[in-house]
């Protein structure tokens, strides 16, 4: 399985991401649902959104290590956030947190401002797709 970044000079260099990946395999699509801050009793440890982001993105990537996969099978990022600035004003920790769990890999991400999530605790929730080998 290959993945190659596409990132046109027309639209600058991005940061953190990747504005398409293009994946040539005969692998198979895990979608990931919307992963939030749950420890395995369903509880949210932490009202800090970067300990959120933290817990949110280890749990993608679990699923993705249960499917027999690691964190270069992800392909794409949806990270929905209560607040944009929240996330902006503490951009690099959560940089940290993510090159924690993700190394250099960036996979097509978008970040999206929602008004409330499943668990009125959650700051964060992301939910990918992962393309994994046969």
């Amino acid at each position: 399985m290959q993945f190659t970044t596409i990132n046109p000079e027309s639209l600058g260099a991005p940061r953190g991401y990747a504005n398409g990946l293009l994946v040539e395999s005969g692998g198979r699509l895990l979608f990931i649902a919307g992963q939030i801050a749950w420890d395995q009793n369903q509880k949210i440890g932490s009202s800090d959104f970067v300990e959120q982001f933290d817990r949110a993105l280890e749990n993608v990537v679990t699923v993705v290590k249960s499917a027999g996969g690691d964190a270069s099978n992800i392909a794409r990022l949806v990270i929905y956030v209560t607040n944009k600035s929240e996330y902006r004003d503490q951009t690099k920790a959560v940089g940290e947190r993510y090159r924690k769990h993700m190394g250099k890999h960036f996979p097509a991400m978008v970040l999206v401002e929602v008004k409330g999530l499943l668990d009125d605790a959650a700051k964060v929730e992301i939910e990918g797709i992962a393309v994994l080998s046969n």
